[in-house]
């Protein structure tokens, strides 16, 4: 074994090894509704006292989970939308997850291609003809209307030639608006303190702007193809 091969094996068992201490000795059971909900009052009164050091820890928390491919990116995203607002919400959390996903996909492209194209190699295809086709606004389709998860796009898109710049922006900007969406539904969630707030008109349009959103963004994409279709045909 060459020692690039050697190093490369040794920097994934590292990666490996950080994935599972941070998931079950360091986030252990916070990433869930329950947790958060718990401890939200208290996370309100740190956030108070010590903004710009939550905001720091939260982010780098965010970015781990995503780097790491880690279950617990939705929980945060409506745990951010609870802590932090809408606004501050949206934006902690668009360049949190972005650079994670980035991270994701340099790891998947220069130390664990191997494994990425072994575990997931059979999707590579459609991936392949979709940038062939579309080039990056490929990765926009698939960041509002993901047919693959987030994290399998990540390490997916890092068995492509797309540069890492534009994975980075067409990721911040294709994610953008469901961040929104779910940072509100967050925002919301963080009102409820009975069971009557489950009912409440913010939390009800919120979670049909969850169930809706795909669907418009569906419909908006068809409506693009089409128009560029007749364009080309014109």
């Amino acid at each position: 074994m060459s020692r690039d091969a050697i190093k490369k094996v040794l920097i994934a068992a590292v990666i490996i090894a950080a994935a599972m201490v941070l998931r079950i000795y360091v986030l252990g059971d916070l990433l869930s509704l329950a947790s958060v909900k718990a401890s939200q009052q208290r996370l309100i009164a740190l956030y108070a006292d010590h903004g710009s050091a939550v905001i720091a820890v939260y982010m780098a928390m965010y970015i781990a989970v995503t780097a790491l491919s880690l279950p617990g990116a939705t929980v945060m995203t409506l745990a951010g939308g609870a802590l932090f607002g809408l606004w501050t919400g949206t934006l902690i959390i668009s360049f949190a997850s972005s650079i994670g996903a980035t991270l994701a996909c340099f790891v998947s492209r220069y130390i664990l291609r191997d494994w990425v194209q072994k575990k997931f190699g059979d999707r590579l295809s459609v991936i392949d003809r979709g940038i062939a086709e579309d080039g990056s606004f490929y990765l926009f389709t698939l960041r509002l209307i993901p047919i693959f998860p987030f994290f399998m796009i990540n390490l997916l898109m890092g068995l492509t030639k797309m540069p890492l710049r534009t994975f980075y922006w067409v990721s911040q900007v294709g994610m953008l608006p469901g961040t929104l969406v779910y940072v509100n539904a967050g925002r919301e969630l963080g009102k409820i303190d009975s069971l009557r707030g489950i009912l409440s008109p913010g939390l009800i349009i919120s979670f049909a702007l969850l169930g809706i959103f795909p669907l418009v963004s569906k419909k908006i994409l068809a409506w693009y193809r089409i128009k560029k279709e007749r364009q080309k045909a014109a």
